[in-house]
């Protein structure tokens, strides 16, 4: 088979025409077809979120691109076979738009912003004593493709960077932890707390109340990661008691985030509508472009999940 006579599904609720132009653009020799509307049998499925009666009605012979980052929502698909690959995004232009969003909620958090704009408001004239970068440690949770991103453009600021991952990994410029004890020793270093993790079984409700009383005193959480990650009232709650002292969330439970959520209002919290790292079109299908034409060479590839792992 040659990239001549190759057929995909497309299955994405927003602006498939765009994705068409994309791979239009990308790989021209692609025919892809939106869902409903797709054969019976197609050598690769491009989706998001994607129905699950597409896997009952498609079969699906090469390989399936997920056209995002996270991983999670179709993992949980029943009908997602278990015999082809499954591809997620690596960058293609988030890694930037992620270390852009975080950087911003660092130094928000690190210049007390927040706590200005109160003095402004009362007609305060106040200038608080400024923390001192080596007591302003920046954990991360999570070190894949964009949470190295965030790590790069935080040590040019000189904040000390820390990195928890599930399995001992070394990165130039940042103190690495792994497994459970270095998570404690991560958490008690990290005046900024990021989660950039994936959502898994063993990640789902990992910020609770006992691992966030861990940091110290007047700490700043910054959610990036998926919202299964915290339990909400535990956050809440502590924000509430005077422990932590911000969080800025951009993804959550229930997405969109119900009006009537308490989160909305709370003085010490930032929403943002899951903007930290959005997908870029263009970028995206260049990148899947090339791995589809690896595939068909008998070449590995990048970005295979680990379906065990979740990631």
């Amino acid at each position: 088979m040659t990239t001549s006579c190759l057929r995909a599904a497309l299955a994405i609720a927003s602006d498939p025409a765009q994705w068409q132009t994309a791979f239009a653009r990308a790989l021209p020799t692609l025919d892809v077809h939106v869902w409903p509307n797709v054969p019976k049998v197609v050598d690769f499925a491009l989706v998001l979120r994607p129905p699950p009666e597409l896997f009952e009605r498609v079969r699906v012979r090469q390989g399936i691109f997920n056209l995002g980052a996270g991983v999670d929502a179709l993992l949980g698909l029943p009908t997602l076979p278990r015999d082809i690959p499954i591809v997620r995004l690596e960058d293609a232009g988030m890694a930037m738009q992620m270390a852009e969003y975080v950087t911003l909620a660092v130094l928000r958090a690190y210049r007390e912003q927040d706590t200005y704009a109160v003095q402004q408001r009362e007609r305060r004239w106040h200038q608080r004593v400024r923390w001192s970068k080596a007591d302003f440690g920046v954990g991360l949770l999570g070190l894949g493709v964009l949470g190295k991103a965030v790590a790069a453009a935080l040590r040019g600021f000189d904040f000390p960077v820390f990195g928890w991952t599930r399995s001992p990994r070394a990165l130039p410029g940042v103190t690495t932890f792994a497994q459970a004890d270095g998570l404690r020793q991560l958490l008690t270093r990290s005046r900024v707390l990021i989660a950039m993790l994936p959502s898994t079984a063993e990640t789902t409700g990992l910020l609770n109340r006992q691992a966030l009383m861990q940091l110290p005193q007047d700490s700043h959480l910054i959610n990036v990661a998926r919202g299964a990650l915290l339990v909400e009232q535990d956050l809440l709650d502590l924000l509430d008691e005077g422990h932590l002292a911000s969080a800025t969330l951009d993804v959550f439970d229930a997405e969109p985030l119900p009006p009537g959520h308490r989160f909305w209002e709370h003085p010490k919290i930032v929403v943002t509508p899951h903007v930290s790292a959005v997908t870029l079109v263009d970028e995206s299908a260049t990148q899947i472009a090339g791995k589809m034409r690896a595939i068909v060479r008998g070449e590995p590839i990048s970005g295979i999940i680990d379906r065990q792992r979740g990631y």
